[in-house]
């Protein structure tokens, strides 16, 4: 394949494995209500449910980023790829609340290196002055999954049932493997070597570790209302599955067109003052969060809720385009697992915050409170940020 054409060739690759990564979490949370039925456990079950693929997912970011940097990114693809596929198609053999809650665990395990994997390869791939455009468009891949499953799965939920849905996109992460060896033969990059430099937890960036509180707060945000907002449409709007299949996408969509222009964005609009963009887009979720929780209309509440992805994905893509910019390229496996973790360890925290307080409040209202305080604590700690230099 021509040099030229090869990097292009990896990103898209790459992006359709995170899309289809994303797209099995949106399946996950539309089945939800039909697991809980099916199951007949309680809404903080159902939290925890969503949490457990969190909880796996969170704690393989660290080790996971290790192990890409020791094993390099495309063989770190290949195995994240095909044990993920498997136990999303494992997912639909569930019989019971525990045996979910145990695959959903695993497979959280397998899919925790992927985001370390394919942000190395993609920094392996681009000159440093791509870096940033190219990472946010493979981020952008997320919205991009998530916005299309709803369009191609409700119906297989509706005329097959949920768990058919997992099989169909088991069998389509195997399929990507395959295109993917056969394309990034030969697997072994040329800027990879036999051993990789240990990450020096004391010399680690400060503003990494600004970031993983940032990334935190937001991402209890977007897991909280990607896992929660199909049921409140479905049980509290009393939306049916037909509407819901458009509704979804919606704010996903938005946040997805932000991730896409993120890189481009700070590159080129705010350069040297790169603080400013991920302080604004913070600020201005907070805004937005505020506005969802004041609305009293389905409207409103859909607009709101659009506003807020846009501006939060501006936040949290525009993250990885700063550090794609600092990190050292023997550690960039590792330092992306230390980013990606406060980021992960906020969708852990989203469904099980939200499933609690509904529970206890039995309200949505009080959960969209919680978000707004996590809206506030972003905007607060962004302030802290130093621009690059």
């Amino acid at each position: 394949m021509k040099k030229s054409i090869k990097p292009i060739a990896s990103l898209i690759l790459l992006y359709i494995g995170y899309m289809l990564l994303f797209a099995d979490r949106t399946v996950m949370n539309i089945s939800m209500a039909y697991i809980g039925k099916e199951f007949q456990i309680s809404p903080a079950a159902l939290g925890a449910t969503a949490s457990a693929f969190f909880l796996g997912y969170t704690l393989m970011q660290i080790p996971g980023g290790i192990v890409t940097d020791i094993l390099g990114s495309k063989k770190t693809v290949i195995i994240s790829l095909i044990l993920w596929s498997l136990l999303t198609a494992f997912t639909g053999l569930a019989t019971s609340l525990m045996t979910l809650v145990v695959i959903r665990f695993l497979f959280g395990l397998a899919e925790g290196p992927y985001p370390s994997a394919a942000l190395k390869q993609i920094s392996e791939e681009y000159d440093k002055s791509d870096r940033s455009q190219a990472t946010s468009v493979t981020i952008s891949s997320n919205y991009a999954g998530a916005a299309i499953a709803p369009l191609i799965i409700v119906p297989i939920i509706a005329s097959h049932g949920w768990r058919v849905s997992f099989y169909f996109l088991g069998i389509l992460g195997l399929i990507l493997v395959g295109l993917y060896y056969l394309i990034e033969r030969p697997i072994k990059s040329k800027k990879e070597t036999t051993t990789a430099k240990k990450i020096n937890w004391r010399e680690i960036d400060s503003r990494i570790w600004i970031f993983v509180i940032i990334g935190l707060v937001l991402n209890v945000i977007t897991k909280g209302l990607e896992t929660w907002m199909p049921i409140y449409f479905l049980q509290a709007q009393h939306i049916n599955l037909k509407n819901l299949a458009w509704l979804v996408p919606l704010p996903v969509i938005a946040g997805g067109i932000a991730a896409f222009i993120s890189g481009f964005v700070m590159v080129h609009i705010f350069r040297k003052r790169e603080r400013w963009m991920i302080f604004i887009s913070s600020l201005l979720t907070l805004i937005f969060m505020f506005g969802m929780y004041k609305s009293t209309t389905l409207v409103w509440i859909v607009i709101f809720e659009i506003l807020v992805y846009f501006t939060k994905s501006l936040a949290f893509t525009g993250i990885f385009s700063f550090v794609a910019q600092i990190l050292d390229e023997k550690t960039y496996g590792s330092s992306i697992g230390v980013v990606n973790f406060g980021g992960q360890l906020g969708g852990f925290i989203g469904p099980l915050l939200i499933g609690w307080l509904v529970q206890l409040s039995g309200s949505y209202s009080v959960a969209f409170v919680g978000l707004v305080v996590c809206a506030l604590i972003a905007a607060i700690t962004s302030t802290f940020v130093k621009n690059i230099k």
